[in-house]
């Protein structure tokens, strides 16, 4: 087997320094990394990762291999993986399977490639390398002790395989983790969603009519910072209760219809497909922006936009313009896919410190485990995500208060004592 498939392994040096910098703003994972290193809690097995190939990702995986693992890890996006991340990692010795704007079949040909390794424990970003043990290399599942899922849409993916009784081994829910969703899925989603069109685009957003069609937790950090810019925003919903909140949190809700000829710019961040479809493109302002931050390129309907237009052109690097029959031009921005790292660097350090250091101890519980584990979806254990948590207040040098035994008994109780005259 190849040990390494990248475009261009002289950009090492250059991605190492990004790994570098990342590697100073992740105190918690910097902690973990200790504990790996004198434990090897994953000696002789062999970790298989696909999640967005960039400094942090690139981090973690060399975190992963200083707990003893073989390491072979492949991008979870085509237009997401840096070249010279990837080739970092190849020359320090990872088996790496990833460049940038890989075709259909190169995406595919990498997470093969990374499966052939016949890995133990699977760290997965979106759900394509289980998907492809459930599918194609089924016969490379038999080994897997289990695995854990970064985003929602994976653990949609995975949930559909354990209704349907398919699921072949253990996942953690790693996304569904309070110092994942709270954290991630909020601030990093809505800080880098707009870091990354404002430096695609170089406009402002102040003053302009923001429409956020989903309002999950990566819904809200898109809103929340949305208002902070200054913009006007407007949530879309197929949830009546997350509907009443956007609305109780100050934002405008009403029906996509109507909000297709207000918006200035649009973000999709439901984890659906067929979001925006051709009614709302013929409903839009000319010079109407559209980005996707749902892990798929399908919630913005690209082909249905290109029925819908006369022509379109790239007209800055990751903007398309599509002309419509009057002369009106939408602009996608990223290719409809996530725009936070296919235009830009994802999450901020800082927020993935948080995400990945609990990917890091889900591994290690997966390992931990073994044979025990049920072939089922399961939610990271509390104690994990408490400790990240407060390995994450001690890096800010923030104390806490703590229950006495006597409190912890009183809040336990089945017998609360009556308020006194």
């Amino acid at each position: 087997m190849q040990e390494y498939i990248v475009r261009d392994i002289g950009l090492a040096p250059a991605g190492r320094l990004k790994i570098d910098w990342v590697k100073a703003h992740m105190p918690v994972l910097n902690v973990i990394r200790e504990e790996f290193a004198a434990q090897k809690p994953f000696a002789g097995l062999r970790v298989a990762m696909s999640i967005h190939l960039e400094a942090k990702t690139a981090y973690l995986a060399e975190v992963i291999r200083e707990g003893g693992a073989q390491v072979a890890i492949t991008g979870s996006n085509p237009l997401s993986t840096q070249d010279d991340v990837a080739a970092a990692l190849a020359a320090a010795g990872l088996n790496v399977y990833a460049w940038y704007n890989a075709s259909e079949q190169e995406y595919y040909d990498h997470l093969a490639a990374t499966l052939a390794w016949e890995p133990h424990i699977i760290i997965d970003d979106g759900g394509d390398l289980v998907h492809l043990l459930h599918t194609g290399l089924t016969h490379l599942a038999g080994q897997v002790l289990g695995g854990c899922e970064e985003t929602t849409t994976g653990v949609m993916r995975l949930r559909a395989l354990e209704r349907e009784g398919r699921l072949l081994f253990p996942m953690l829910a790693v996304n569904d983790a309070r110092c994942k969703y709270l954290f991630d899925n909020r601030y990093g989603t809505g800080e880098s969603v707009w870091a990354g069109i404002m430096r695609t685009t170089n406009l402002i957003v102040s003053g302009k009519t923001v429409v956020v069609l989903g309002y999950g937790w990566c819904g809200r950090g898109v809103a929340m910072k949305a208002r902070g810019l200054g913009a006007r925003v407007i949530v879309t919903e197929v949830d009546p209760v997350r509907a009443i909140e956007a609305y109780m949190d100050g934002h405008q809700v009403m029906h996509s219809d109507q909000a297709a000829a207000e918006g200035d710019i649009f973000i999709t961040v439901t984890g659906c497909k067929d979001v925006l479809r051709a009614h709302h493109f013929r409903r839009m302002k000319d010079g109407a922006i559209l980005a996707n931050a749902g892990h798929f390129d399908v919630e913005i309907n690209k082909p249905e936009l290109r029925r819908v237009s006369t022509g379109w052109r790239t007209v800055r690097k990751d903007i398309e313009e599509f002309t419509l029959p009057d002369g009106r031009h939408l602009y996608l921005l990223g290719e409809g896919r996530l725009v936070n790292l296919a235009a830009g660097d994802g999450h901020p350090a800082e927020i993935m410190d948080l995400s990945f250091a609990l990917q890091a101890l889900a591994a290690r519980f997966v390992r931990e485990q073994g044979q025990a584990l049920e072939k089922r979806v399961y939610d990271v254990p509390v104690e994990i995500d408490q400790r990240v948590a407060r390995l994450k207040l001690q890096s800010l040098g923030i104390a806490i208060d703590q229950m006495s035994p006597e409190q912890q008994e009183y809040v336990h109780s089945h017998g609360l004592p009556a308020h006194k005259a």
